[in-house]
């Protein structure tokens, strides 16, 4: 079923690469107006729709885009950063920068852009915003991914809220929690694994090891689910928390 966006604008946070870029090509290609957003513009290179840099730790900057760019229909919140260690090994500058790019970021944009949303579903449109978790510590416990883990369950906290306080008015509020999937940030994360273990090959086995499917997700599988939050196809679909994991936390 081609179309399932016809008509609607979204706006994607880390639309670079992994994730995100699926996530803005799947929206564009289903009949989407994409507003493709990222740190670095370069990556986007290529992309149909319209692109802007953003830095969504930069409050100024998330609300001067918003004013810009006007009302939208969708928001996929995708930026985040995987620290990896425990406790020990989280300093505050770690903690705070951590919550400022998995959670603050997202308040910033569902802050800016909810208005229009609002404005958009009293003249009869329906509103989605998709918030990106995690499978890791938010739902199931995993090593090293302390901070990480505290981010992604504050994200979860934060959809619920939103949901809640928004569903009488139109505007529903999804987050999807990812297993391991391939995307060069997580690319990255194996090579410093592989430091620890003696190879990427390790590394890679380590990561896959924990997904009963025996195998990673791929970022067009993400980019899918999320086609479907911001369908109307999940019109009565708000405030869910929703794993894509290979069964990881069964």
């Amino acid at each position: 079923m081609a179309g399932r966006l016809d008509g609607k604008r979204a706006l994607v946070t880390a639309a670079g690469q992994g994730i995100g870029r699926a996530i803005a090509d799947m929206f564009a290609a289903e009949g989407a107006e994409v507003i493709a957003t990222d740190l670095s513009v370069d990556k986007l290179d290529g992309f149909s729709g319209v692109v802007r840099a953003l830095d969504v730790c930069d409050s100024d900057a998330v609300v001067a885009l918003a004013k810009d760019v006007g009302s939208i229909d969708i928001l996929a919140n995708i930026a985040g950063y995987v620290h990896h260690g425990s406790v020990l090994d989280c300093d505050d500058a770690a903690w705070d920068f951590s919550f400022d790019l998995n959670v603050k970021s997202m308040h910033r944009m569902i802050r800016a852009f909810l208005p229009s949303m609002l404005e958009r579903t009293a003249a009869g449109g329906k509103a989605s915003i998709i918030n990106m978790s995690s499978g890791a510590s938010s739902i199931k416990g995993a090593p090293n991914r302390y901070v990480y883990g505290a981010t992604k369950a504050a994200v979860i906290g934060l959809t619920k809220s939103v949901a809640v306080d928004f569903i009488k008015q139109g505007v529903r509020c999804n987050a999807i929690c990812p297993g391991t999937v391939r995307s060069p940030s997580w690319e990255e994360r194996v090579a410093e694994l592989g430091k620890e273990v003696g190879s990427a090959e390790k590394a890679m086995e380590v990561f896959v090891s924990r997904q009963p499917m025996g195998r990673v997700g791929e970022a067009n599988e993400i980019a899918a689910l999320a086609l479907y939050l911001a369908s109307d196809e999940s019109a009565f679909t708000t405030g869910t928390v929703i794993p894509i994991d290979g069964g990881w936390t069964l």
